[in-house]
């Protein structure tokens, strides 16, 4: 579903995928099936985003962003492609910023040009994130520190690897396992 006061350039969008009104998508843009893309979202050309993506209100996705499988980008997310923008001066091409499977980016929050969000984290909204976070990670602030763990049933844990309930978890190949 295109809603008609989309402007969508693409042809690569996945079956279900969802693009509502004032969103403008370029070209080259590829996005996978079963996407949310709400409205006054901006995607550029050479941009990749899989399957069963949601992206909320106000998000610009910038040349060279990469976002994986079950992403969530919270309402007004800024991405960084250009360590060094100047006006009317584009670079030979863009910096790639990977978001992993799974992860969860709050709203507000910033996302520097070159790191990776790794699968499964968790960035608190309203964060400036200067530099990678590893998978199953919870960050937060400005700049954005790590906070504590996140496991795949959405229970977070503390940094020293226990949840609400005082179980202890182990990090095994850095994924929290319930010990």
């Amino acid at each position: 579903m295109i809603h008609k006061l989309a402007d969508v350039q693409t042809g690569k969008i996945g079956q279900g995928t969802k693009i509502w009104q004032f969103c403008v998508v370029l070209e080259g843009a590829v996005i996978g099936t079963d996407c949310n893309i709400n409205c006054h979202v901006f995607i550029e050309n050479d941009v990749i985003i899989g399957n069963n993506v949601t992206i909320k209100p106000g998000v610009q996705i910038w040349d060279g962003l990469r976002i994986d499988n079950n992403v969530f980008i919270g309402p007004n997310v800024t991405f960084i492609n250009d360590l060094i923008p100047r006006s009317q001066v584009r670079p030979h091409s863009f910096i790639q910023t990977n978001i992993g499977e799974g992860a969860s980016i709050g709203a507000n929050s910033t996302i520097m040009a070159g790191i990776t969000i790794g699968t499964k984290s968790l960035i608190g909204a309203g964060s400036m994130v200067t530099r990678s976070v590893p998978a199953y990670t919870v960050w937060y602030g400005n700049p954005a520190v790590q906070k504590g763990y996140i496991d795949d049933g959405k229970e977070i844990l503390t940094m020293d690897l226990k949840d609400r309930r005082g179980n202890q978890y182990i990090l095994i190949d850095g994924k929290p396992c319930i010990k």
